[in-house]
């Protein structure tokens, strides 16, 4: 190209080189437009030839493929050079100028044609020139349009780029050799045949393939498994095959096919015999068995669960692995249940946590499971752990002994409960004495369950246990069913739900002096601790909230006045658990036995008060007790409704059974309550002389009358029921009002023997009380709220004066109540609300029932 000489010295000198990579542009553009079906063709023809393709299609393919492929680059190359066009200087000039604003070049190009010898119009145009001049000093190449998208829609040459990209990661320049051989006048064929092999090894390796062609030395390694394939080109028979590492021994093809493939399976030699032949010493990497063994003793962790910590290796990475858990029967102390061969039950198998993202050649894991309700918890295991690898090789590890754990039960009736599931599950021959020891356990009730619906529902579980006995039904489902009661009365039992904060401290204490007696781990340890801990706290809080309420504690006359600060106190319990940690157990339950001491010092004698309770605390116990007894009343009549489905019954065999530990219980704790409850709450209990009888005597209209006294009282705390005028008054007074008329109709039905309609009116009046007693709460709380005061802080001295809590705290001018006080001085009815609940749905479901009383339950469910 030439240089712009028609331009100004000044600026064709600073427009070259501009000037020069615009020209280029074009060309590029111009040739990439014209030749890109020529590049494309050739770069798919060497990307096939890289590949191999030419040694996998028969010959007159690869001949047809080539004619068609020259032929298709000869017309490309000729729809190029038709097409292509080498642009020349102006057009160089004009799509440089066209970059710039007002079109400089061209301006300074021209020459003045109007007014030439005019000195003004001369002086106007060298201006004109001079600005166009400096801007044509911007001038910069413009970027040339390589886009091909419009000529070519379907991105073939990019189809043909990928192609020669795969060619060259897994393809070799070599190949492209082999296209020679198959020329039919090529002397190469005429004077020796030639070869080519690969060694492929298991993908599970990672490893890459290696091409026998490249490899000059005379040995080398693979892994296992490694798949050789080679191949012949030439005349057949001038090449040959032999191996030792195979270990065929049958089907062995000839060793002079064109085709040859097999596995590496040890170590040996390959060697191709023959024009060009080569050998070479395999050395075989076996692949390892897996590692894995137990990193630690089987513990028991949180809840009772097994936790198993491991650790694991292999070669090349670790896929799966279980672990096997089998009862260790000679280790296991025969007696009670044990002494009878158990019923066969397939090992514990159970898949060992695998890493995801982490390294698989070597991890620590822990398996954690919860084997609480299996039948071998608590008794001596053997534990084998075992993984895989992807070549299917195993590796296991040395068994471990131990005990399955399992949760650990304090509460020495749980204890019973669980113990003799294990043995029903141990063997289904355990029944008959499991049934007697559970009856015999829950004789006499009233010192040993804390809950009347507890004591009913085992009693049930215990009677169909011996029905099935007797009838010889003892299906595996009637087994899995008869254990999942068991268990969960076990944890009711165990855990409750007590809602008295004083309770739940004794009952703390009490699973912790039972885990002192019989041994505990360091686990159960800290969480025994940590329920007494908590427990400690909520009874520190309630004792404060009585105090403020005006509640005293009693003293002795000769109670020296002890002072214990929080921290004193924490100290304490922290001297207590390590005591326990370090097995020094006779210490820690003496100190256990001081603390204890010290609490029931500090508690809130029961029916004791220091202050007079304002008339809402005396009205919210009043309903508490008036709803207790509803729910007592709807009780014996579901048990009637039971004896009206159930005629062919043996006479008193529900009430004897139940009563005896149920209603009876109950009546002995509300003969307990002060008389302040009314003549007609006296009437309600049942608890006067007689009234037993008159109940056992089936007297429906003892359940009306009853009913009955229970409504006159129920009008008589509406009547004297405080808050009159303000919005929560007025409503727990409307409750209290629909209590009432559902009493009266369940009154009239007791009367004509309807008590599945008696059941739904007094579950009416039940809801209609809680309604009215969340009312009042909320009364009280708005009006202790407009009052004010607060409770202290400062920990001092158990004053006898009131000022201070038992652990000496400040307490303020009012006590707040809320619905987190223990308001009903007894059994949260919310709980026994769920109690019942349960066991409305648990009857529900139990098909041999009368349909009548199906139909009923399914009424209660769909209401509540």
């Amino acid at each position: 190209m030439t240089e712009p000489t028609d331009l100004p010295p000044q600026a064709a000198e600073r427009l070259a080189w501009p000037l020069r990579l615009t020209f280029a542009g074009l060309v590029a553009e111009r040739g990439v437009r014209a030749f890109w079906p020529l590049w494309t063709v050739l770069i798919a023809v060497l990307a096939a030839l890289m590949l191999g393709v030419q040694d996998l299609l028969p010959l007159e393919a690869v001949w047809g493929i080539a004619v068609v492929s020259v032929l298709g680059a000869l017309w490309a190359a000729a729809r190029g050079i038709q097409h292509f066009r080498l642009p020349d200087r102006a057009e160089a000039l004009d799509r440089l100028d066209r970059t710039l604003p007002g079109r400089p070049i061209a301006a300074i190009s021209d020459s003045q044609a109007i007014g030439a010898g005019d000195p003004a119009s001369e002086a106007v145009w060298a201006a004109h020139v001079a600005r166009m001049a400096e801007k044509a000093r911007d001038a910069k190449a413009p970027k040339p349009d390589l886009k091909l998208s419009a000529r070519d829609p379907y991105a073939l040459r990019y189809v043909a780029l990928l192609g020669l990209t795969v060619a060259v990661l897994f393809g070799s320049v070599l190949r492209v050799a082999s296209v020679a051989e198959m020329t039919p006048g090529n002397q190469a064929v005429a004077s020796g045949p030639s070869w080519e092999g690969w060694v492929e090894p298991p993908l599970y390796t990672g490893l890459p393939s290696l091409y026998l062609n490249d490899i000059s030395r005379d040995d080398f390694e693979v892994p296992e498994g490694s798949r050789v394939t080679i191949r012949f080109y030439g005349e057949i028979g001038a090449l040959s095959l032999s191996e030792t590492v195979s270990m065929r021994t049958e089907d062995v093809p000839p060793a002079t096919d064109p085709v040859q493939a097999f596995d590496v399976l040890q170590s040996g030699g390959i060697g191709i015999d023959g024009p060009g032949g080569q050998s070479w010493d395999i050395t075989v990497t076996e692949d390892e068995n897996p590692s894995i063994e137990f990193d630690g003793p089987i513990s028991q962790g949180e809840g009772g669960r097994l936790e198993a910590p491991f650790v694991a290796s292999d070669d090349y990475g670790v896929t799966s692995g279980q672990m096997v858990v089998t009862l260790d029967l000679a280790e296991v102390e025969r007696r009670y249940g044990l002494t009878i061969d158990p019923e066969p039950r397939d090992p514990i198998e159970l898949d060992i946590p695998i890493t995801i993202s982490g390294d698989r050649t070597q991890f620590s894991e822990v398996v954690i499971d919860d084997f609480s309700k299996h039948p071998w918890a608590n008794l001596p295991v053997s534990a084998s752990l075992s993984a895989q690898d992807s070549a299917e090789h195993e590796g296991l590890s040395a068994p471990q002994f131990a005990n399955l754990p399992g949760r650990r039960f304090f509460d020495p009736l749980a204890k019973a409960i669980v113990e003799q599931r294990r043995d029903l599950l141990w063997n289904r021959a355990n029944a008959p004495r499991v049934a007697q020891v559970l009856r015999a356990v829950s004789f006499q009730p009233e010192s040993i369950f804390r809950s009347e619906t507890v004591y009913l529902k085992l009693r049930f579980a215990v009677r169909r246990l011996e029905t099935r006995v007797s009838l010889g039904r003892l299906t595996d489902d009637v087994i899995d069913e008869t254990a999942a009661a068991l268990w969960g009365l076990a944890l009711e039992i165990e855990e409750g739900d007590l809602g008295d904060a004083l309770e739940r401290l004794r009952r703390a204490q009490d699973r912790l002096s039972e885990a002192i007696e019989n041994g505990a781990t360091d686990a159960e340890i800290a969480e025994l601790m940590q329920e007494l801990r908590e427990a400690m706290q909520d009874y520190m809080s309630q004792l404060a909230q009585q105090q403020g309420e005006g509640e005293q504690p009693e003293m002795a006359e000769n109670q020296e006045m002890q002072e214990m600060t929080g921290e004193q106190l924490q100290d304490m319990l922290d001297r207590l658990q390590e005591l326990m940690e370090q097995g020094r157990m006779a210490e820690a339950q003496q100190l256990l036995d001081q603390l204890r001491q010290m609490m029931e010092n500090m508690q809130v004698a029961e029916g004791q008060q220091g202050g007079q309770q304002s008339a809402g605390e005396q009205a919210m116990e009043g309903l508490a007790e008036t709803l207790r007894e509803q729910q007592g009343l709807s009780d014996d009549a579901f048990r009637d409704l039971q004896e009206q489905y159930n005629p062919n019954a043996p006479a008193g065999q529900s009430r004897d059974n139940e009563g005896r530990g149920g209603d009876g219980e109950r009546r002995g704790a509300q003969n307990d309550q002060p008389e302040s409850q009314g003549e007609g709450g006296q009437q309600g209990r049942g608890g006067e002389p007689g009234g037993q009888d008159q109940q056992q005597d089936g007297g429906d209209g003892n359940l009306a009358d009853r009913q009955q006294a229970l409504r006159d009282e129920l009008n008589r705390q509406r009547q004297s029921l405080p808050g009159a005028g303000t919005p929560e008054g007025d409503s727990a007074r409307d409750a209290l009002g629909r209590a009432g008329e559902a009493m009266e109709n369940a009154e009239d039905a007791l009367r004509e023997e309807d008590f599945a309609g008696a059941l739904d009116s007094q579950s009416q009046a039940m809801e209609a009380l809680r309604e009215g007693m969340r009312d009042l709460a909320e009364q009280m709380a708005e009006q202790q709220q407009q009052q004010g005061g607060q409770q202290g802080q400062q920990l001092g001295q158990n004053d006898p004066n009131g000022s201070r809590d038992p652990l000496g705290r400040e307490v303020g001018q009012n006590g707040r109540i809320g619905t987190d006080e223990q308001l009903l001085q007894g059994e949260d009815v919310y709980r026994r609300a769920r109690e019942l609940l349960d066991e409305i749905r648990k009857r529900s479901g139990e098909q041999n029932r009368p349909t009548e009383e199906l139909e009923y339950l399914k009424r209660l469910l769909e209401r509540f």
